[in-house]
């Protein structure tokens, strides 16, 4: 039974196309929801102003304030949790050379860095940059820097696949 589905699900990740097509709809979806707001939206809102402007600021206002209040009461707890879990896949992947653990830290290693980054946004719009045209400043910011980020993610992930892709196909 197993087998069948280890065949399906192949666990050499960086030779699965499902894990290339997982990594482009994570990055391209994490580009694209600034803080839970559609970047379409940002730019109307920006560009029409009045209702379309009060909407982002109150989607703005509603995801951020979510998120404060997750990482405000369990932070510890979260960070731990996460700590955790990217060490152990760390130490699984790089260390016990197993592929899948790889996979997986580099799709969560630098998703963890945009987690910190959007809590990082989110405290400097609580504090004041929450209207207008800060907000929509603050917001492409935060979206210049998670597409560098992912973009680099990309990048690494491409050349690492591809390094250990070749050196499967010589080693057998």
């Amino acid at each position: 039974m197993f087998d069948t589905v280890f065949e399906v699900i192949d666990m050499r990740s960086f030779s699965n196309l499902w894990y290339w097509i997982a990594l482009a709809v994570l990055w391209s979806s994490t580009s694209h929801w600034v803080l839970g707001v559609p970047h379409d939206m940002i730019q109307r809102g920006r560009r029409e102003g009045g209702q379309a402007q009060t909407d982002v600021e109150d989607l703005v206002r509603i995801n951020s304030g979510r998120l404060l209040t997750m990482v405000d009461r369990g932070a510890p707890v979260i960070v731990g949790l996460a700590c955790f879990w990217l060490s152990a896949l760390a130490v699984l992947g790089f260390y016990y050379k197993i592929e899948f653990a790889q996979a997986v830290f580099m799709l969560l290693g630098p998703m963890s860095v945009v987690v910190w980054l959007s809590v990082r946004t989110c405290r400097r719009i609580a504090a004041g940059e929450n209207l207008g045209e800060p907000l929509y400043r603050r917001l492409l910011v935060h979206r210049r820097w998670t597409q560098s980020i992912g973009m680099v993610a990309v990048f690494v992930t491409a050349m690492y696949g591809m390094w250990t892709n070749v050196n499967i196909s010589i080693l057998n």
